[in-house]
């Protein structure tokens, strides 16, 4: 029960602190590294929230995060999303062309 409502506790913080940050940027308009650091913000605002409820947790979480096979599975997740970025950033140049020059006839 105290578990769970530390865990309420902190998705809420989470949440709050997350929410009002939002930008209305235009996904065409972000840089590649901003979308490739969205998750590490996003475990950052977790570690923070979790760790201001409980610290035993947020150091349990920091020593997991900071295990070999997770920094292995990070590396490989980022290492593939670095890729997608630039196929989706081509994508985006090639559809901007085809606009350009097929619709707008420029």
């Amino acid at each position: 029960m105290l578990q769970s409502r530390a865990l309420v506790i902190a998705l809420i913080l989470l949440l709050g602190t997350t929410l009002p940050e939002v930008q209305s940027k235009s996904i065409f308009e972000k840089d590649r590294r901003d979308l490739l650091a969205i998750p590490e913000v996003i475990a950052s605002y977790f570690y923070e929230a979790v760790n201001k409820v409980s610290p035993k947790v947020g150091q349990f979480l920091l020593d997991t995060v900071q295990s070999p096979s997770v920094v292995a599975a990070r590396n490989l997740f980022m290492k593939e999303a670095n890729k997608v970025s630039i196929m989706f950033e081509q994508l985006i140049e090639k559809l901007k062309n085809l606009w350009y020059t097929k619709i707008l006839g420029y």
